[in-house]
């Protein structure tokens, strides 16, 4: 017993000290080399409360058969694991092994048949130990990626009600109206870094989930863990359940959600308005990312927070972010350089939050090229060709969408091009002669064989194909699809993953996943990081610009315009420190923790990616002392 003492003396003044080492010195340099600074708090003993049972059965805390013996002792556990002390390296080989027996057991999902039966494999790893969890993950990012988030958690959250199991996240109703405020005490964290919040509303391309929205929450969530190193007991899936137009949802009698038709109008605001008041009032510095909101309400909750909140949409900014990315590594791969984006010709089908986010992004990065007044966004503006459900959008729509008003075709413009309101995709890309087709419609197939025959006649020597909707059956067409109708020399991009296609004689035509991934991470790290109190356009421009700059001058004459996922880290951590650097440049930056705004200025750029890099988590086991005090 005295020895068992001793242990915990011993680390309770391994713990002061590295409090003190903490705040021993305002040098930014000597901050971020110290461990305790960093968000990768694993390098330091954790104190938790409870041993025995209660640790193995604690996610956050449990370390299965990779607990040394002095902690088995330290914690009680001594006899209640096998005696074998193994290596996080050999719980990961002797999982995987696992892992790959028990997928073909399963056969369900879109393309990859082993999809959700991969998921509840998964899933139950991440409901016993986080820390393998998110080592799994990391390690197999490119593998898994496409499990946790796109386009497997579009089935997921079809299926949710039936494969929920234990509670992850918080669930914020209508019937809690006046009770929020209290309610965000039950979380049991006392800081949170980032919240993923979603209504259910227009999952992906599914439509209204309601309740079921919630594992679009979640998967993000993990892909921030993954990919920004967001330690993952700081981060918080959020639902707001207002109801479900779904009909096949309120005759469900399994469904967990309400069961009544959504909240319109004021009642709707009232409650997103007092959701954000609560956490806000907990937690002041979190970030939180809209998610899956359908169009009517995404535009507005973001120009009713943005000013006031850290916030952002991704499907409006965070899409628009990554196409705009795609779209000037396009000019690249045409062999022209990225300032020659606002002569490029783009027709859009889509004219949801999506596409009006692309829209509107393009038209600010063209404009900004051009000079960054009202003639450049003028300019700007005619070089898009948008086409919704109805056909091309002109100012002879009726009640035309506020949102998409800027971006209708002129009259005289669309009569000396022998087009007219209405007129089809087809007649627009025979017409136009687009530079790009972007698809951001949700509309699977949308791109027939007849509208890729259309872009033949591109005056671009390289025309690029973007079917960019989710998951992968709403894509707008296939790589193959658009390969077999156009020949190799096209760009190609998705938002969902497919494979190269073989071309014969050696030759590949790439598929380039313009995956919403590569910069969501790296915009909540940077923005914690730098500690700004509002995501500006300018942050989100520097991203999409990092993105755009990451691929070399080869590989973008290949037709390779997105990195390989595999990279998402180091990705990440460049966007991040981007985001960063504008940040600063722009003076909103606040600091983070020990680093305020005036060191924060002080450093290079280098500087900024090892600040960065040093406060990213990585899932590495803490070494855990118990104290009961």
């Amino acid at each position: 017993m005295s020895n068992f003492s001793n242990q915990i003396r011993a680390s309770s003044a391994l713990i002061k000290r590295l409090k003190h080492h903490h705040h021993r010195s305002s040098n930014p340099l000597l901050l971020m080399q110290s461990r305790s600074y960093t968000t990768n708090e694993c390098h330091r003993p954790a104190i938790v409360q409870k041993r025995s049972l209660d640790i193995l059965h604690d996610p956050w805390f449990n370390k299965g058969t990779a607990f040394s013996m002095t902690e088995r002792d330290r914690l009680d556990l001594r006899g209640l694991l096998p005696p074998n002390v193994m290596t996080p390296e050999q719980q990961i080989k002797r999982y995987m092994v696992d892992l790959k027996r028990l997928e073909v057991q399963a056969r369900d999902g879109p393309s990859d048949p082993n999809a959700l039966a991969k998921w509840r494999i998964l899933n139950r790893l991440h409901d016993r130990n986080e820390v393998m969890y998110y080592k799994v993950l990391i390690n197999n990012i490119e593998e898994y990626a496409p499990i946790v988030y796109t386009p497997t958690v579009g089935l997921v959250c079809q299926n949710y009600s039936g494969l929920f199991r234990r509670p992850r996240g918080m669930y914020f109703s209508a019937e809690d109206r006046g009770e929020m405020m209290s309610m965000v005490y039950n979380w049991p964290a006392d800081q949170v870094d980032m919240i993923v919040v979603t209504d259910g509303s227009r999952i992906l391309g599914l439509g209204d989930l309601g309740v079921q929205g919630i594992g679009i929450a979640i998967g993000k969530l993990d892909l921030y863990v993954a990919a920004a190193g967001i330690n993952p007991q700081r981060v918080l899936p959020v639902m707001i359940d207002v109801g479900t137009n779904n009909e096949k949802l309120l005759d469900d009698p399994l469904y967990l959600g309400l069961q009544e038709n959504r909240l319109d109008g004021d009642e709707y605001v009232a409650v997103i308005d007092e959701f954000m008041e609560a956490v806000f009032t907990r937690w002041p510095n979190v970030i939180v990312q809209f998610e899956d909101f359908q169009s009517k309400w995404a535009f507005k909750l973001l120009q009713r927070y943005r000013n006031t909140y850290r916030m952002f949409n991704d499907d409006v900014q965070g899409t628009a972010g990554v196409a705009i990315a795609g779209l000037l590594g396009a000019v690249r791969a045409q062999g022209r350089p990225m300032i020659d984006f606002p002569k490029q010709k783009i027709v859009v089908a889509g004219a949801g939050s999506a596409g009006i986010g692309v829209l509107n992004s393009a038209r600010k990065t063209m404009a900004r090229m051009l000079g960054n007044n009202e003639h450049a966004f003028g300019s700007a503006q005619r070089q898009f060709w948008v086409v919704d459900a109805k056909g091309l959008i002109t100012e002879d729509r009726e009640n035309i969408d506020p949102d998409a008003l800027p971006f209708a075709r002129k009259v005289n413009e669309i009569n000396r091009q022998d087009l007219r309101e209405g007129a089809s995709l087809v007649e627009v890309v025979q017409k136009v002669k687009p530079d790009v087709l972007l698809g951001l419609s949700a509309v699977g197939g949308l791109f027939s064989k007849e509208v890729l025959e259309a872009l033949k006649a591109s005056t671009s020597t390289r025309p690029a194909i973007f079917a960019m909707s989710n998951p992968t059956n709403n894509a707008e067409c296939t790589p193959e699809e658009a390969y077999s109708s156009l020949g190799e020399n096209i760009i190609f991009a998705s938002g969902s993953p497919f494979k190269d296609v073989d071309l014969g004689n050696g030759r590949i035509g790439h598929c380039n996943q313009g995956n919403n991934m590569y910069l969501f991470p790296g915009i909540g790290l940077g923005t914690l990081l730098s500690g700004s109190r509002i995501i500006t356009d300018g942050m989100l421009q520097a991203a999409a610009e990092c993105l755009a700059a990451y691929m070399t001058e080869e590989e973008v004459l290949k037709g390779v315009i997105f990195p390989s996922i595999s990279s998402i880290r180091d990705i990440t951590k460049e966007v991040a420190a981007a985001v960063v650097k504008e940040a600063i440049e722009e003076d909103v930056a606040e600091g983070y923790r020990g680093m305020d705004a005036r060191e924060l200025r002080k450093l290079s750029q280098e500087e900024i990616e090892e600040f960065v890099k040093n406060n990213m988590w990585n899932p590495d086991y803490p070494t855990l002392v118990y104290r009961n005090d």
